[in-house]
C-alpha cells in the first residue's frame, strides 16, 4: 500500500546503499525498502510503535532495525551524505565550518552538585559559630 510517508525511487536511490545487506550473514527474507518505509511512517506521524499498519513489517522488526542503525551510526551516515549533497548543490563547502547553538536548548551541567552545596551550606553554620 501507498503512504505520503513512502520513499519515492529518487530517495531510494540516496538511501539503499546504506542500508543493503552486506556479504556475511543469512539473506534477508523481507524487503528493506518495507522496513525504511515502516520507519518513515512511524517518524512522520508520531504514533507509537505497535500502531505501524499490517502493510509493513512486524512493528518489532521494523523497530528493531531502526535502533541497530541509530546505535551503528548509519542514520549519522545518510544525514551527513544528505547535507553534503545539498551543500555541495548550492556551491557551498561540504563540511560546515560554523556553528550556531542556542544555549536554550543545549543542556548546561550542574556546578558542583549536591556534594559541593551540602559543603557550602556546612561552612556557613561554622563561620556563623
Amino acid at each position: 500500500m501507498s503512504y505520503p510517508s513512502n520513499t519515492t525511487n529518487k530517495e531510494w536511490e540516496i538511501i539503499e546503499p546504506f542500508v543493503k545487506q552486506g556479504n556475511m550473514g543469512r539473506p534477508r527474507d523481507l524487503d528493506i525498502r518495507d522496513v525504511v518505509d515502516g520507519i518513515f511512517y512511524i517518524i512522520r506521524g508520531g504514533c507509537q510503535w505497535r500502531m505501524l499498519p499490517k502493510d509493513f513489517p512486524k512493528w518489532k522488526t521494523v523497530h528493531d532495525y531502526f535502533l541497530r542503525w541509530r546505535d551503528n551510526g548509519t542514520w549519522d551516515k545518510i544525514h551527513d551524505s544528505l547535507r553534503e549533497s545539498c551543500r555541495k548543490k548550492a556551491g557551498r563547502v561540504i563540511t560546515p565550518s560554523a556553528a550556531i547553538i542556542d544555549s536554550q536548548s543545549v543542556k548546561t551541567v550542574q556546578k558542583g552538585g549536591i556534594k559541593v552545596m551540602m559543603l557550602a551550606k556546612r561552612r556557613k553554620v561554622v563561620n556563623a559559630i
